[in-house]
């Protein structure tokens, strides 16, 4: 199955008011007393426009992840200053394991994916008829099985992400992640994240 356009991402969860929360923490830094949205707005664009994102690490976001690939996953882990919890591969049974196509794959090539993906499910299902664990029949399940992911981040981390993993240079499946995930930061956060659209 061909998930590029069935990533889901979901923002179920941040720190209320995020923005004012981090404008308060900056306050204490500068011990400054202007308490207006505006003065808020201003004071992050300025934080974030000198560097000083510390601040930023007070609000966080969790999202809900599903309908990518592990392949994925195993890059959105390396990200140390965050929290995740995955799908266990463990404990939930495979059988019949959905997975997530490259878009380079055309013609003969998508032939010979889906063929190793209908592969890799004949032997995960045999393995298992056999008697073997779950924990042990997975180590022939692909970097392209579907998966889902719980992640939370501080808006520091956030930020540092969106602007790796939106990179030109990073591969198409994060890209698409990171972007999706800017778009509901952009809702609750306007001006920590505004200047990182692409």
């Amino acid at each position: 199955m061909y998930f590029l356009v069935g990533m889901k991402v979901k923002l179920t969860g941040y720190t209320p008011d995020p923005e004012k929360h981090i404008a308060s923490a900056a306050r204490v830094c500068y011990l400054s007393e202007a308490k207006t949205p505006d003065a808020d707005e201003k004071l992050i664009a300025h934080l974030i426009n000198m560097g000083h994102e510390s601040v930023l690490e007070h609000s966080c976001a969790t999202f809900d992840v599903s309908g990518v690939s592990r392949a994925l996953t195993h890059q959105l882990v390396r990200h140390r200053i965050a929290s995740f919890s995955q799908q266990s591969q463990r404990y939930v049974d495979e059988l019949g394991f959905e997975y997530v196509t490259p878009p380079s794959l055309e013609g003969e090539a998508r032939e010979v994916f889906m063929e190793a993906m209908e592969g890799a499910r004949e032997k995960y299902e045999r393995l298992r008829n056999l008697g073997v664990p779950k924990e042990d029949a997975r180590f022939v399940l692909p970097n392209a099985c579907e998966t889902r992911i719980t992640v939370t981040m501080n808006f520091r981390e956030l930020r540092h992400f969106i602007k790796l993993r939106s990179h030109k240079s990073a591969q198409w499946e994060i890209r698409e992640l990171a972007q999706k995930m800017l778009d509901r930061l952009i809702v609750i956060a306007p001006k920590v994240f505004e200047d990182l659209r692409v």
